[in-house]
């Protein structure tokens, strides 16, 4: 028979077994509270698919890219011309004509061709000077406006304008009677382009 430190002994014994095996199982169990709590690294599959939800998100946020309207375009040797514009000043007094020019040319070009035979406009060397519209209706042939000192209201290309340019231009000149609605406009050998007056805003 044992005694009772025997029995104290042996008791003592079995609790601090089962306390072991306790404390081990919360230690498990914390262990893998550890490893879940971690957020797991996103798969190959989501990561594309998010990239591809971004991506679609951005191009459907995007305003869309549409090409400048433009009123006419027509060619003076290797020199493409597109008009954008040609609005008429609210107080009716002059018209403003605005484009684009590019040289496909395989080398400079300095628009020489486009100056006017005015005496009073042929210092303005390369620019638009030598411009015109035409009325058709009021039969009118209106020459580019011009400043006190004899300088063209228009662009005037400094230097030259490199093979495969494309530079911006505009031109002003007295408007038509309110009537007109239409002109034609030319420069250099470019052949005439009709285009419609617009308002100022």
């Amino acid at each position: 028979m044992m005694n009772s430190l025997s029995m104290r002994t042996s008791r003592r014994a079995r609790c601090l077994a089962v306390t072991v095996v306790v404390a081990g199982l919360f230690g498990v169990a914390g262990c893998g509270g550890d490893e879940g709590g971690k957020e797991s690294p996103p798969s190959a599959k989501s990561s594309v698919e998010q990239s591809g939800d971004s991506k679609r998100s951005a191009s459907e946020g995007a305003p869309s890219q549409t090409a400048e309207e433009s009123l006419a375009t027509a060619k003076d040797g290797d020199v493409a011309v597109v008009i954008h514009s040609a609005v008429r000043d609210q107080n009716g007094g002059y018209v403003t004509v605005s484009g684009t020019v590019t040289n496909n040319g395989g080398g400079p070009w300095s628009g020489a061709e486009w100056r006017s035979d005015e005496s009073e406009l042929r210092g303005n060397g390369g620019s638009v000077a030598g411009a015109t519209l035409v009325d058709p209706v009021g039969k009118k042939r209106y020459l580019i406006l011009r400043d006190t000192l004899g300088k063209c209201l228009c662009t005037k290309f400094d230097g030259q304008v490199d093979a495969g340019q494309t530079v911006d231009w505009f031109a002003q000149f007295p408007a038509p009677p309110a009537s007109t609605k239409k002109v034609t406009f030319q420069v250099g050998s470019m052949p005439p382009a009709e285009i419609p007056l617009s308002e100022a805003q």
